[in-house]
């Protein structure tokens, strides 16, 4: 375990549930799914709040490194992919990933946090869910596949 990082782990973790008790306590879900969905196409009531988490998620992610963040060890292909097989993986991943949240109604981020939170039975299938087949995908991606 080279990159464990308990501190830097305990703040995220902090801060994410602030941030899903603070939009739950208006009523609102912090499910990234269905944030981004909300916006096509945008009710106008809604537009703004859903925009500035948005840009709040992807602003902290490249303001990481500017604050003293290491992001040196992460590796965009740690399989070992090909360049062609490396992006037919991530599409078929995204493609696969999209219809997950539409089946289970909701995504990792909507159901493994907020609907946790709110001991909701349906979440707690979903996440059972999600992390079973995050189980058997790297089985087969380290073990059958040799990456």
């Amino acid at each position: 375990m080279d990159n464990f990082t308990p501190i830097l782990s305990l703040a995220g973790g902090l801060i994410l549930g602030i941030s899903a008790t603070i939009l739950l306590a208006g009523g609102r879900i912090a499910g990234i799914s269905g944030i981004i969905s909300g916006l096509i196409p945008p009710a106008a009531a809604d537009k703004k709040w859903r925009v500035l988490f948005l840009l709040g998620l992807i602003g902290g992610a490249a303001l990481f490194p500017t604050v003293g963040g290491d992001i040196s060890y992460i590796d965009i292909n740690p399989y070992g992919f090909s360049d062609d097989l490396h992006y037919v993986a991530l599409i078929v991943g995204g493609l696969l990933v999209g219809m997950g949240t539409s089946i289970g109604s909701g995504c990792t981020s909507g159901h493994g946090i907020c609907g946790l939170g709110r001991i909701s039975a349906r979440a707690l299938t979903a996440t059972l869910s999600f992390m079973a087949v995050a189980v058997v995908t790297v089985f087969v991606i380290r073990l059958v596949m040799g990456g």
